[in-house]
Formats: C-alpha cells, sequence, structure tokens
C-alpha cells in the first residue's frame, strides 16, 4: 500500500505538467494550499482522500486512475441506473468533471406537473432515441422526435419533459462548466 501512496506525487506531477498548469493555478481551482501541493508531488506529504477527490476533478481523471490501482480486466462501463424524480438516468461515463454522458428514460406524461424552466451552470446536448421530448427554452417551446438533437448554455431557463403516451428516450451529455461538444458534420479532406 505505502508503495502506490509513494508513486502518487510525481503522478501528480506529471498530470498538472502536461495540462500546462502551475501550482498556483491548481491551488485556486482546488482549494487547496500551493505549500501543501508542492509537499504532494514531491511526496512529502500523505496523500488523503479530502486531498485526492479535488486534484481528480481538477485533472479530470477517476480516483482509481490517480492512485493508479490495479486494472480490473473488463472494459466495460458498469451501468447502473439512478431513479430521479421520476425518471431513470443510466450513466455513460466515468470520469469525474468535464463532460458527462447519461441515457434518459423518461416515463410517458412525465413530470406530472407544470413546465417549471430552471438556470444553472454548464451546457447541455440532447439527443432523441426515442419518443417525443418537449423542451422549454427561453422563449420557444419545441417537440422534439427521434433523430433531432438540441443544445443550449443552461443559462437559459430551460425545462424538458416527455409530453407522449409512451416513455421517451435520449442521450444527455451536460459539461457542469460551460463545456460544448464538438460535432464534425463531415471528414475533413486529406
Amino acid at each position: 500500500m505505502d508503495h502506490v501512496l509513494h508513486a502518487v506525487g510525481p503522478r501528480l506531477r506529471t498530470l498538472r505538467q502536461q495540462r500546462g498548469a502551475t501550482l498556483t493555478e491548481l491551488a485556486e481551482s482546488t482549494g487547496i494550499s500551493i505549500s501543501t501541493l508542492s509537499r504532494l508531488e514531491s511526496g512529502q506529504r500523505r496523500p488523503t482522500l479530502e486531498l485526492l477527490l479535488p486534484l481528480a476533478r481538477a485533472h479530470q481523471v477517476s480516483l482509481d486512475e490517480l492512485v493508479d490501482a490495479p486494472p480490473t480486466g473488463d472494459p466495460r462501463v458498469q451501468l447502473r441506473s439512478l431513479q430521479r424524480w421520476g425518471s431513470t438516468f443510466i450513466p455513460l461515463s466515468r470520469r469525474p468533471g468535464g463532460l458527462q454522458a447519461f441515457k434518459q428514460v423518461m416515463p410517458p406524461s412525465w413530470p406530472h406537473c407544470e413546465p417549471d424552466p430552471r438556470v444553472h451552470e454548464g451546457y447541455e446536448w440532447l439527443y432523441v432515441l426515442s419518443g417525443r421530448l418537449r423542451l422549454i427554452l427561453g422563449e420557444h417551446d419545441v417537440i422534439l422526435t427521434p433523430g433531432e438533437v438540441a443544445e443550449f448554455d443552461t443559462h437559459i431557463p430551460h425545462w424538458f419533459g416527455n409530453p407522449g403516451p409512451e416513455p421517451a428516450e435520449l442521450l444527455s451529455l451536460f459539461g457542469p462548466q460551460g463545456e460544448r461538444l464538438h460535432i464534425r458534420a463531415r471528414p475533413t479532406g486529406r
């Protein structure tokens, strides 16, 4: 176990340098002091979970990757669905921070209340797989059908739900800091 913890410091330094970040920038984004970060990177401070979690988020790597946990041998993402507000969310990505991918399954006529547009940090991209999706975005009130996509800054008041009599399935990509998905429409010429 000690050899695993001793290897964390050099890995932290390498990740920071690969990102081109300074200790000052990392301290600002994590809330961890520069001296603590320096001692962690040099191996003079033992890493704790309270220190590693914000560092994993800042470097956009999983905690397993940060501590170089042994591989499990199975590359499949273990999909554990979550039930929230009567809808099913299936995480399709495991990377903390940055863009997150979900499949969402909404029951018929969901939610069972009047639209209540909200705002929050981030940027969202929605792709309808099946069913119908009602999207209220600012002044717009639109119905999306299978194969249609919407993307928007979540600072714009928004709400979406399933107006139809059958379940609606959609893919959702969400960037909590306003990250946008970049889609290449056609291959570039060679």
